[in-house]
């Protein structure tokens, strides 16, 4: 069961402190691989318990006045990936995977406003994460999205796969060294997406690249990078 350690926090989760007037505790749920903030709920002991044990993100509903498992109608569950106490053991962090939009008009996050360009914010690396997630879709469900480039390169293969890689690293290369920072920006994304989507042909998630290049930059000769 994905709990918070000692190297994740210094409180255990039985420790978790409810309000002694509504028996409840506020949980933050972010989304584990981007880091986007999805929503805000409340727990009281019965749904922390079940949150833990079902590994399903499971609320106190205010307005229902019952439990209620984020996505039991829906079917846009919250996939628990580790739960964190804060310092004064009265707020829940959940890490979750969600299972479709979390909020229910339809959005990725609670935090977004329909025809406001201010969203819940995404850290870059977030969205690289957030790119891999659709990437996979498509490759998985290539008839859920007709015309999709990304589709297009999958059922090319790998050869094409590798091939388009090496153009655009050739393509930013070439800008590099001629100094046309204007369209750098634009091969280095190209380049980008299409490593992603090589990734994904070979299997190998962006976050054991992440990883290994943290080890490396933590390794023996830390801060030499």
């Amino acid at each position: 069961m994905a709990t918070g350690s000692a190297s994740d926090t210094l409180v255990s989760l039985d420790a978790l402190r409810f309000d002694a007037a509504t028996g409840l505790a506020p949980a933050v749920v972010q989304d584990a691989d981007t880091g986007q903030v999805l929503m805000l709920g409340y727990v009281n002991a019965e749904a922390w318990a079940q949150t833990q044990r079902e590994q399903r993100v499971t609320f106190f509903s205010r307005s229902k006045n019952r439990l209620w498992t984020k996505g039991e109608s829906s079917g846009n569950f919250l996939e628990v990936v580790s739960l964190h106490i804060d310092c004064d053991a009265d707020t829940v962090l959940v890490r979750a995977r969600p299972q479709g939009p979390t909020c229910h008009r339809g959005f990725t996050s609670c935090f977004e406003q329909p025809g406001l360009e201010a969203v819940a914010p995404v850290a870059p690396v977030g969205f690289l994460a957030g790119l891999e997630r659709l990437v996979v879709d498509r490759q998985a469900n290539p008839g859920a999205a007709p015309g999709s480039y990304t589709v297009s390169l999958f059922n090319k293969g790998l050869p094409k796969i590798a091939q388009k890689v090496g153009e655009e690293a050739v393509e930013t290369v070439i800008d590099a060294v001629a100094g046309h920072r204007d369209t750098l920006p634009g091969e280095v994304a190209d380049l980008l997406f299409h490593l992603l989507v090589l990734l994904v042909a070979t299997g190998v998630p962006l976050a054991e690249v992440l990883a290994t290049l943290q080890a490396r930059h933590l390794g023996p000769r830390r801060g030499e990078a």
